[in-house]
């Protein structure tokens, strides 16, 4: 991600005023950060990763699972507003916000990035700790290039998993488990 050159800070409501110029936005800290497109292949595991979550979530009626970066309030004064890949959110929290047409005010409880190419390791340490900072409870990572998840239930205990590991939702999304190498497969 980059930062624009002027160093404004926005709110929320005037990211959602802005006009749609194709490109995905998300707020640091009131700063506006874009990114490409993230690819086929990032698109892909997305969609398939949250198509096991939700099948889970679904037969046991756990709550909701959101994609194509939906936005998520992670902190209000300066705002930051971030857009993860695959979300989870208990139902008694979808509920209070059911008729929300824009950004879920509060984190997810489960946040789920998959990395693309444009990803730098700093920045997305960053969106990790946010996610932590502001109550998401569990944040899992998907590295296409290594094959690898990584689970964070708090910023100093990341797990790493690899193909042969079952990924699981703890206490987040009860029951939840998939063997890693299924997030891969087409």
């Amino acid at each position: 991600m980059r930062a624009p050159d002027r160093q404004e800070r926005l709110t929320v409501d005037a990211l959602y005023a802005m006009p749609d110029h194709g490109y995905r936005y998300e707020l640091q800290a009131g700063l506006l950060l874009s990114e490409p497109l993230p690819g086929f292949r990032h698109g892909r595991l997305v969609a398939n990763l949250a198509a096991i979550i939700h099948e889970h979530v679904k037969a046991h009626r756990l709550g909701v699972v959101v994609t194509g970066d939906p936005g998520f309030i992670l902190a209000r004064n300066p705002d930051t507003l971030r857009g993860p890949d695959i979300a989870f959110v208990s139902q008694r929290r979808a509920d209070e916000q059911r008729d929300n047409l824009r950004a879920f005010e509060g984190p997810p409880d489960l946040a789920v990035e998959v990395l693309s190419p444009s990803d730098v390791p700093a920045e997305v340490r960053t969106k990790v700790a946010e996610y932590l900072a502001a109550g998401t409870q569990l944040v899992w990572i998907v590295d296409p290039e290594s094959r690898t998840v990584t689970t964070y239930p708090s910023i100093f205990a990341p797990n790493v998993l690899d193909e042969r590991d079952l990924l699981e939702g703890a206490d987040v999304v009860p029951g939840f488990r998939v063997r890693v190498v299924e997030i891969f497969e087409p």
